[in-house]
C-alpha cells in the first residue's frame, strides 16, 4: 500500500472506532470509493490495535481497578465480592463471551459475504435508529457500578451482533446500554473497556499470523497504521467524553442514516 492509503485507513480507523458509526464500514467503504484494493483483515486489525492504547491510556485508572481487583480472587469471601474492579473486571469477561462464540461461527462459514456495501447501508441507518430510540426513550439512572450480570450478559450478546458490518461495535453497545438506563457517559465507557478483550483477542491472532508469514514490509505498515490510528483515537475519545457530558447521540444518528441512505441510493440505483 502507499503511504497515503496507509494514512487515510489509519486516521478512518482511530476517529472512528469508539464514535458510534461502525469503523469496520468506514475501513470497508474506503476501497469502494478510492478505488484501491482492499487493504485486508491484517490491516485492519492492525489499526483497530493502535485505538487499543488509547482505550487503555484514556481509561488507565478503570484498566488498573480491574487489573488490581483481579488480585482479590485470593482474598477472602467479603472483600472480594466488595471490590468494584474485581466486578468490572467479571462484567467485561461475561459481556466477551457471545462475541467470542459468535465470532468462532463465522470464522468458520467467512466473513466477506458480509462486506457488501448494501448490507453496510440498512445496518448503518437501521442501527442508527435504533440508538435514537434508546437514547431518547429511557430514564439516565444507572452507573457501571449498578451493572448487573444480566446486563452484561445482555450488551455482550448486543456487541455479537455487531460482527455483522455497519451495525457498529461501540454504537450497539451503547445502545444496549441505553435501553437498560445507563447514563450516556456510562454507556460509552463500559463500551470502550468492552472492546479491550476483543481487541487483544484478534490482535494478538493477527500478529501470529503476521509472523508466520515473515512479510518485513507488512509488518512495518501494520505497525505504522497502529501508531496514527492511536494518536487519531486518543484525541477522538476525549472529544466524545467531552460532548456525551452534556448532549446526546442524535449528531451521531443523523451521520448513520445520511451516510447509509446516500449508499442504498448508489447500491440499488447500480452506481457502485
Amino acid at each position: 500500500m502507499t503511504g497515503l492509503q496507509l494514512a487515510v485507513l489509519a486516521l478512518i480507523q482511530g476517529i472512528t472506532e469508539f464514535l458510534p458509526i461502525s469503523s469496520s464500514a468506514h475501513l470497508i467503504l474506503v476501497p469502494v470509493f478510492t478505488g484501491w484494493l482492499d487493504q485486508g483483515p491484517m490491516i485492519d486489525v492492525a489499526v483497530h490495535v493502535g485505538t487499543l492504547g488509547a482505550v487503555i491510556v484514556y481509561f488507565r485508572r478503570d484498566v488498573w481497578r480491574m487489573i488490581s481487583g483481579l488480585g482479590s480472587l485470593g482474598r477472602n469471601d467479603r472483600d472480594r465480592d466488595r471490590d468494584p474492579g474485581l466486578r468490572l473486571a467479571f462484567h467485561v469477561v461475561v459481556a466477551t463471551i457471545p462475541v467470542v462464540v459468535a465470532g468462532a461461527a463465522l470464522a468458520s462459514i467467512g466473513l466477506s459475504v458480509l462486506r457488501s456495501p448494501v448490507l453496510i447501508g440498512w445496518t448503518m441507518a437501521g442501527f442508527g435508529v435504533l440508538l435514537y430510540v434508546a437514547d431518547r426513550s429511557n430514564m439516565t439512572i444507572r452507573k457501571i457500578e449498578h451493572m448487573t450480570l444480566a446486563h452484561a450478559l445482555f450488551i455482550g450478546v448486543a456487541q455479537a451482533v455487531a460482527l455483522i458490518p455497519g451495525t457498529s461495535r461501540a454504537g450497539i453497545t451503547m445502545t444496549a446500554a441505553r435501553a437498560l438506563g445507563y447514563e450516556r457517559t456510562e454507556s460509552a465507557r463500559f463500551s470502550m473497556l468492552l472492546s479491550i478483550p476483543t481487541i487483544i483477542a484478534a490482535g494478538g491472532l493477527i500478529g501470529y499470523k503476521l509472523h508466520g508469514v515473515g512479510d518485513l514490509a507488512l509488518t512495518t505498515q501494520a505497525g505504522a497504521a497502529a501508531i496514527l490510528a492511536f494518536a487519531a483515537a486518543l484525541g477522538t475519545v476525549w472529544l466524545m467524553m467531552a460532548w456525551l457530558e452534556r448532549s446526546s447521540f442524535t449528531p451521531f444518528v443523523l451521520y448513520r442514516v445520511a451516510l447509509g441512505g446516500y449508499l442504498l441510493w448508489l447500491a440499488y440505483g447500480g452506481m457502485i
